[in-house]
């Protein structure tokens, strides 16, 4: 049986929740991050702020120069979680493989659905009706026989499009497409391809691996060589296994006091453990890092005795490498922590063999657990009068 692999992508997903739930945003550039004056970048920008040029990772200060009328918000994550779940849980009851890439994104495994749901157009448009329907908002969707293409065909029709590509199609499909459009084909790499020649990826079907390995090196040469011809996986729902769990902030301003860092990388520890539990993960190494102005960026980490997903335990490791390390005194534009080396939750120290602190600290996790689930994250950093980004 042929596999057919769909992907969901929502359309302007922060931005276009807030306009389906404040009416008055409705047809405005609205954009998604830090405040106009602060640090921080674009998270998202709705389709009317990208007409001036706005797009996601922008820094904001650019955005705000782009677009000045733009209506700026702080995202609300909560509510974005909440959709998020919701467009889950409509994939699921279309197919029993899904696989979430990004809270506004999943690969969806519907081969052999063809009896039950139609031919492929078919249900790619289901997919979209119910969404729209239970979530009053819009997906592009591609699909194709494998990831790739459902990826690419998925962006073709933006916004609310849906794209379907049968498997005899797939290398005119991608011919007429620029280079850039392809995995691993990045600012460094289009001018190398454009010197060649190469322009859209009709252009490289045309040339020979061995072409390509002169300019581009074996592995990458390899990799787009299987690209251009549609070659890619169509596995759903393996997803790769996870190797870290970090959170970091952004100051708005460069930081100096050392009693904000310390209760800002509290903050990122206690999330960062909350984290490991949920996942049922352990961490064997905490690591730390910071970026001082000019965007130089350091990291320091520590090998533990035992693993760990308690956020006292991660946050006295990162405080002391802090402490230690030759940046400590800044100023920090960034901040961050995390736990690597991750092993099961079964091979951290069970509560029948700690102390009795640290029993006592096992029970003050799943309290406070338990509350962040209901209320939500809501933390303040910094001192009073003191505006933090994050």
């Amino acid at each position: 049986m042929a596999r057919l692999v769909m992907h969901v992508d929502m359309d302007a997903f922060f931005a276009a929740i807030e306009q389906r739930d404040d009416p008055e945003l409705l047809g405005k550039p609205v954009i998604i991050g830090a405040q106009p004056g602060g640090r921080g970048v674009v998270s998202t920008a709705s389709y009317e702020a990208r007409v001036f040029g706005v797009h996601s990772a922008m820094p904001i200060s650019e955005a705000h120069r782009l677009c000045p009328d733009g209506i700026f918000l702080r995202p609300d994550f909560r509510r974005y979680k909440e959709a998020s779940d919701g467009l889950m849980e409509i994939l699921r009851s279309i197919s029993p493989v899904v696989e979430p890439v990004g809270i506004d994104e999943a690969y969806v495994d519907i081969g052999g659905l063809g009896r039950l749901l139609g031919p492929p157009t078919e249900i790619g448009a289901e997919t979209k009706r119910r969404v729209r329907e239970q979530l009053s908002l819009t997906a592009s969707v591609g699909i194709g026989p494998n990831r790739l293409i459902a990826k690419i065909a998925s962006d073709r029709q933006k916004p609310d499009g849906l794209t379907v590509v049968a498997p005899e199609q797939v290398v005119a499909f991608l011919a007429p497409l620029p280079v850039g459009d392809m995995r691993g084909v990045g600012r460094k790499t289009v001018p190398i391809l454009h010197r060649m020649g190469i322009r859209n990826i009709g252009d490289l079907q045309r040339r020979s691996l061995e072409e390509l390995q002169g300019s581009l090196g074996a592995n990458q040469a390899r990799a787009l060589h299987l690209q251009c011809q549609g070659i890619s996986s169509d596995s759903v729902g393996h997803q790769q296994e996870r190797k870290s769990i970090s959170k970091e902030t952004t100051f708005q301003v460069d930081e100096r006091d050392f009693d904000v860092i310390r209760e800002t990388l509290l903050v990122l520890a206690c999330q960062v453990g909350r984290t490991a539990r949920k996942e049922g993960l352990a961490g064997q190494k905490v690591t730390i890092k910071a970026r001082l102005p000019g965007f130089v960026t350091y990291t320091r980490q520590r090998k533990l005795l035992e693993p760990t997903l308690g956020d006292l335990e991660i946050f006295r490791t990162g405080i002391e490498l802090f402490k230690a390390a030759p940046f400590a005194k800044g100023p920090f534009r960034l901040v961050g922590i995390g736990i690597g080396d991750l092993v099961p939750e079964s091979a951290a120290k069970p509560m029948l063999m700690a102390d009795a602190s640290e029993r006592r600290a096992q029970r003050l996790y799943q309290v406070l657990d338990t509350i962040r689930d209901r209320h939500g994250e809501v933390i303040s950093l910094g001192k009073p009068g003191k505006k933090r980004g994050g």
